[in-house]
């Protein structure tokens, strides 16, 4: 089994549609949220987050477990760093109008990818097999019992975070299905492989929100980046050295625009 620093190293795909991700990400977020609570219900633009907001979550989720497969040497730190950001924008994320408590979506990207790196882990040691071998048997339920108590885990964090249950299994889904699509599949039944591993990743995006309009646009969303993942990603040029997201802006957009939208809600008069 080969290590994970050398499968990145050897058929780690191209990245470059990550930097225009990352724009249609911030800009569909924030459509969605500046049309759901600043917005009067008199304007009826209502659609803009049905349709175009549909799209933020699905492609963050997307280039959290792309980073965590292909970037970076460290998902947990990468996790603690959205963990971080998340934190900061709790407080004006719980000024916005809503029913009871909840955590951002941070905390949604944050535990599904400690969650999926676990998993990634579990299944790249070989631990989930069962041998005669007495240390691999022990090593196996010691791996299934860490796959119960995270399902647990799961289970009671579901109802905390935004999207929910459905939210949190996003991107392991995800890191299973950009796995599969990004291995060499020559044989008939490596492609139907390949293929079936995309199928959780879809029947979540369709199960996620409640009108047609938002399945389509989160469906469509979560396929277009198995298409990336397949090997359209090389053929995405990179973007230009002047367009790029600078780094302090994509860290800082999230509580700050919640932060913004705040202000403009509560402020006196």
């Amino acid at each position: 089994m080969r290590s994970t620093q050398t499968l990145r190293d050897t058929q780690r795909p191209s990245s470059a549609w990550v930097g225009w991700g990352q724009w249609l990400a911030l800009i569909t977020m924030t459509v969605d949220h500046v049309t759901r609570y600043l917005m009067p219900y008199s304007w009826d633009v209502g659609w803009a987050s049905s349709s175009i907001g549909r799209i933020a979550f699905p492609l963050f989720a997307a280039m959290v477990a792309w980073h965590a497969l292909f970037n970076t040497r460290d998902p947990m730190r990468y996790a603690r760093r959205i963990l971080v950001i998340g934190l900061l924008a709790q407080l004006p994320y719980m000024s916005m109008p809503r029913y009871g408590f909840q955590l951002n979506i941070c905390f949604t990207l944050a535990l599904g990818l400690c969650w999926g790196t676990l998993l990634y882990e579990l299944a790249r040691r070989s631990l989930f097999t069962v041998s005669t071998n007495k240390h691999a048997w022990g090593k196996a339920i010691k791996a299934w019992l860490a796959v119960a108590a995270s399902l647990a885990i799961w289970w009671l964090v579901g109802p905390w975070v935004e999207y929910g249950h459905r939210g949190l299994l996003l991107i392991p889904f995800y890191m299973l299905a950009l796995q599969a699509l990004n291995q060499p599949a020559e044989t008939l039944s490596e492609r139907l492989g390949a293929t079936a591993a995309t199928l959780p990743v879809l029947l979540v995006a369709g199960l996620m929100n409640n009108s047609d309009m938002a399945k389509a646009f989160t469906v469509a969303t979560c396929l277009a980046v198995l298409l990336l993942a397949a090997g359209a990603a090389s053929r995405v040029p990179q973007i230009a050295a002047g367009a790029r997201m600078p780094r302090k802006l994509w860290l800082a957009w999230y509580p700050g625009h919640f932060a913004a939208i705040a202000v403009l809600l509560h402020w006196p008069g």
